[in-house]
Order: structure tokens, then sequence, then C-alpha cells
């Protein structure tokens, strides 16, 4: 007997669509989106996830925010277009302005891009006009874009394979990432000591002499939401100025709130001398930036940076109505949110599967091990395969969360700014219940 053909639904035809017309580089969640609202997104047959993910934190402020999308529907009825660096506008300086205002300490004048990428490829020019120098120094397991500049600071053959990223004066230090560390169990102040000492090592037999910056993430991300010790990013920074080179945080995905803090520098009491920024800036309206002091800044001269639709006045409003809404609360949630769910994922370590759990305010992750297996480091063996399940039956029950890590190991939390406490319990729950499923 022959089966019935199945019924193709309207989520099939977009997927469909995907498969015959675009480029084979999207990492599906199997979601797609018709419409979204807050913490909630809606696909095609109707049926409603609660996302933990953000678009990769990007809607901090939440999806489809009525104020950010009156603010960018005000400038569209203006107008959309005037290349923010040939016709000044409004926008673009009120938002210059407030970053200044918002930025840590003496940060600025900024330059505006299209996204992360672009604010890391114009943070390396700058650094490198600035300081005359040509060599950078990244982590390995960081991330930092998909162009070839900024895919050479990104410290993860995964991402790189067929690629052959073309700055050769790049080289990359071993990441601050205690739990697979080398040294053993170490008190936070001598494993910072530890992986500062790995930077000098790295500078001193993997480079010329020649260092125009050191380029890190706050909080390593993509790498699997790693948190250094408090004292590291300032010996970092030491160190790089020792060698005549900047420290340039790449907030791109830890800014704008994520971490219970506007900046995920706040958390560690720093000033870098190159702020990058992106994801959450506009809440989903293409735009980066970065930002610098004057006497950096002003290193450029006219002509030797520039961007088409770089500080598009539509996406400019939207970012200020942005912040506007992450200072008005949304902050402050993601830090009291983040300390009940620091409580509450640290209970899940008793389960054998659950290696680690870590992270700042609404940017955790979860590391699943297998138990019987060691790892690099000495600790359990990575479980990818066990992460991957329990992202599939998070899927299945309505729960959209990101799976990542420098071992594909990483449940990642990286929910709205906005997001409840009761849905936030039931995210936490929900994981706990696919851990349990995957493993059995």
């Amino acid at each position: 007997m022959t089966k019935e053909p199945q019924s193709v639904t309207a989520n099939d035809a977009v997927v469909a669509g995907y498969d015959e017309y675009v480029m084979p580089i999207w990492k599906s969640l199997n979601v797609p989106v018709e419409r979204a609202e807050d913490c909630r997104l809606y696909d095609y047959d109707g049926n409603e996830y609660l996302d933990v993910f953000s678009g990769i934190s990007v809607a901090n402020a939440g999806h489809n925010n009525e104020a950010v999308v009156e603010a960018a529907k005000d400038q569209l009825d203006s107008f959309v277009h005037g290349c923010s660096y040939v016709h000044p506008s409004e926008p673009v300086s009120t938002l210059a302005e407030r970053l200044a205002e918002i930025t840590p300490g003496d940060l600025q004048k900024s330059f505006f891009c299209n996204s992360g990428t672009e604010a890391v490829e114009g943070a390396i020019k700058l650094a490198r006009k600035y300081t005359g120098g040509t060599e950078i120094v990244a982590l390995e397991m960081g991330f930092h874009g998909r162009t070839l500049g900024s895919l050479a600071l990104t410290g993860n053959h995964a991402y790189k394979h067929g690629m052959a990223p073309t700055l050769n004066d790049v080289v990359h230090a071993p990441a601050p990432y205690s739990y697979r560390s080398h040294y053993g169990d170490l008190p936070s102040n001598e494993f910072a000591a530890e992986a500062a000492a790995e930077l000098e090592r790295v500078i001193g037999t993997h480079t010329s002499g020649d260092l125009a910056a050191v380029v890190i993430e706050p909080v390593i991300g993509e790498g699997g939401i790693i948190v250094p010790p408090a004292e590291y990013l300032s010996q970092v920074q030491e160190i790089a100025h020792d060698h005549g080179g900047l420290l340039v945080l790449d907030e791109v995905q830890s800014g704008y709130g994520r971490t219970g803090e506007f900046w995920a520098a706040d958390h560690f009491d720093i000033t870098p001398d190159i702020l990058t920024q992106a994801k959450g800036i506009a809440n989903g309206l293409p735009l980066g930036a970065f930002t610098a002091p004057a006497a950096i800044a002003d290193a450029f001269e006219s002509g030797d940076h520039l961007s088409t639709f770089g500080g598009n006045p539509v996406c400019c409003a939207a970012a200020l109505a942005t912040i506007d809404e992450l200072q008005d609360g949304l902050v402050d949630n993601a830090r009291k949110q983040g300390e009940w769910l620091t409580d509450r994922l640290t209970e899940l370590e008793s389960l054998d599967t659950v290696g680690e759990t870590r992270g700042l305010g609404l940017m955790q992750g979860v590391e699943l091990v297998d138990p019987e297996a060691r790892g690099p480091g000495d600790a359990p063996a990575p479980a990818p395969n066990l992460a991957k399940h329990v992202g599939k039956r998070l899927r299945e029950r309505g729960i959209v969360m990101g799976v990542g890590g420098y071992y594909k190991n990483v449940i990642r939390f990286q929910p709205p700014l906005s997001i409840e406490r009761a849905q936030l319990r039931r995210a936490v729950d929900e994981l706990e219940e696919a851990i349990h499923a995957a493993e059995r």
C-alpha cells in the first residue's frame, strides 16, 4: 500500500526556498520565523517558541520593541540614506555623542559601520595607524568575524578551513579557560597571572616586536561563554602597552546590557583603548561601531576609512531608542535575572553530564561532557552529540536555545533582556529535562 503524500507546510516552503536559492551558509535552528514579539517567536505554521537566544544576542530590547520600531519608522518618513560620511545628519551625530557618554572612561569618537565584523576590521586599521605597528595578538577560541581580516583573528579552525585568512601578522595566545586549564585548580588571581604570562610568552616568541594591538572578547562568546578571572584584562592591557600596542575589547556580543552591566568591561573596571560594538546596538537593524579616545581616533585622516551604508540614519535612530530602552530597566533586569540564573544553573552541575556552568548576567553557558572519558585539560571530554540532541529536544518543546562553544558542547542562554522569571524558569526546567532525556 502506498503512503499518502505529506502536505507541504508553510514552514517547509520557506525552508525549501533557502535550500534552492540561498547559499549554504546558514546554520539552521529549524525555526522559520514569521513574526516575533518580545521573547516569543512564531513560525509560519502557527507554532510559538520561547526565544532564549535573541538571534545570537541581537534582540536585547526584545523582538519588535515598540519604541525601537517607532523610532525607525519616524526616520524612514524623513529620509533613508544620505551616506553619513558625505551628508551629516542628526541621528548619527546624536548617537555618536550618546556613545561617548555611555562607553567606559575617555572613549569619545565613534566610527559607524554595518556589523561587528566591520567594526573589528576598522579597529585593526585604527590601531595600526595610531601605533605604527602591524602585528595583532588574539586569543585561541575567540571569534571576531568571518571576513578575511577578522577571520584571521578568530582562533577556531572550524571557521577558517579552506578560507586562507590574509592577515599574516596575527598570532594567538591561549584563552583564559580555567575549566580546561593545564595549570590545575588555581585560585583566580594565580590563574590570571598564568594566563597573562602566556600572552607575554606568545608576544616574545611569535612576534617581531611590532605590536599594534591585542584584541580580546571580555567574555568569549562563540568559544563557549568563557569569563576570564577578574585581574586578567588589566594585566593584558598593561602587557599590550608595554609592547607599544593597544587593547581592543570586542564587545560585539557582550555589550548593550547582555552581562548585566551596559558593557562587560564594567565588570572588570577597565577602559579599553578601542571598543567594538554591534549586535544589540540597534536591536536587529544592521549597525556596528568602534569607539576610541580622541587622541587615538584622530589618527584616522580623511579617506583612511569609509562605509557607504555605515551610520545609516534609520539604524542610528533605532539605536538611540534601543539605548533608552536598555537604560530604562532592561539592564537592571538582566542583572537581576542573571543572578537567579547563575544560582539555578549551578544546581545543574550535580548532573554527571554537566561539567561546568558559567557566565555573567544573561550571557551564560552550560558545558556538557562525557563523564566516562577525559578531555583537554584533564576535564571530562566534551559531549557535542549530547548538546546537539539537547538542542533538538528543546526546539521540540518550544524553546529556542543556542548550542555552540569551541567543542560545540555548550548550551547558550542569551535571551532578550526583557525575559521574565517565569520564562527563564521554564527554559532551565526544560533544559534539565532535555539533558535527562538525551542521556537516556
